[in-house]
């Protein structure tokens, strides 16, 4: 059963303002291997759960036509009013269920979306849409990320590890497949020709208030305000306050850099 934790209008502003679209030694590898696998540049590309569209937006120059699509009415209207490529549209309907022609798709991708998804069923209909020799990218950042200024990288980064393992609690149970490297969805993926990387990395510059941003959007953070809206404010306000006390600067529009490590499973499907 697909998991649905990213739909109410507030969650989704906040996703369509503080999430990052996939960074460049990540985007490197992704379409160097469509390139070795003759499939970007391509007719059409689907980007199953993109939310408010970060992910879709960076597939068109690479695609004639690029389809987003998400469970979330919400999260289409927050892609839809962004400025699109003329070769972006979206569309909302269930991962599972995709409105497309068997064997019609070049390629099938998802970022930050995957394990949310019914995956054997998700699976099965990767399988029926994309063309002989077709490709999917599933791909996600995991816990291990730094928070690096100055000289106090590894104070930052201490303070928000601390934040990860206290909003940890309210994680949903699908997060474990992140936390395991998407080693289950690799072994599911119906494909002879595929490989799992757990070794990409980046560097996105964001301000302190981007960071705290980020936090709201996370769906363990969105559970703890559900059941605790009070605590996890204070939460917030204290880790910014905390942040800007060990950087010794007083504007949350301070600069810094988020490096993150990234799962990416490619694969492509036999012609």
């Amino acid at each position: 059963m697909a998991t649905r934790l990213f739909e109410d209008r507030a969650h989704a502003a906040i996703y369509q303002k503080y999430r990052f679209s996939p960074q460049e030694n990540l985007q490197s590898v992704i379409f160097s291997y469509l390139e070795e696998k003759r499939v970007s540049p391509g007719q059409l590309a689907v980007d199953v759960g993109c939310g408010s569209g970060q992910s879709t937006r960076m597939l068109a120059k690479h695609f004639e036509k690029v389809v987003g699509t998400d469970i979330s009415e919400a999260q289409i209207e927050e892609a839809r009013r962004a400025p699109q490529p003329p070769n972006v549209s979206y569309l909302v309907c269930p991962a599972e269920d995709l409105p497309f022609e068997d064997g019609s798709v070049d390629l099938v991708t998802a970022f930050a979306a995957v394990h949310w998804f019914d995956g054997p069923r998700f699976l099965r209909e990767v399988d029926r849409v994309l063309k002989p020799s077709g490709c999917v990218v599933f791909s996600s950042y995991n816990r291990h990320m730094q928070l690096c200024y100055k000289d106090c990288t590894d104070e930052l980064t201490e303070i928000f590890r601390e934040i990860q393992d206290q909003l940890f609690t309210f994680r949903n149970e699908k997060i474990k497949l992140v936390e395991n490297d998407y080693q289950e969805i690799f072994d599911s993926l119906p494909f002879q020709e595929k490989q799992r990387m757990t070794d990409i990395f980046d560097k996105i510059p964001l301000s302190v208030a981007d960071i705290i941003g980020y936090i709201q959007s996370l769906s363990p953070y969105r559970l703890y305000l559900e059941a605790q809206p009070e605590e996890a404010k204070s939460l917030l306000q204290n880790t910014e306050r905390r942040f800007l006390e060990t950087m010794g600067v007083s504007s949350r529009d301070t600069q810094l850099e988020l490096r993150t490590k990234h799962i990416c499973i490619l694969g492509c499907k036999s012609s």
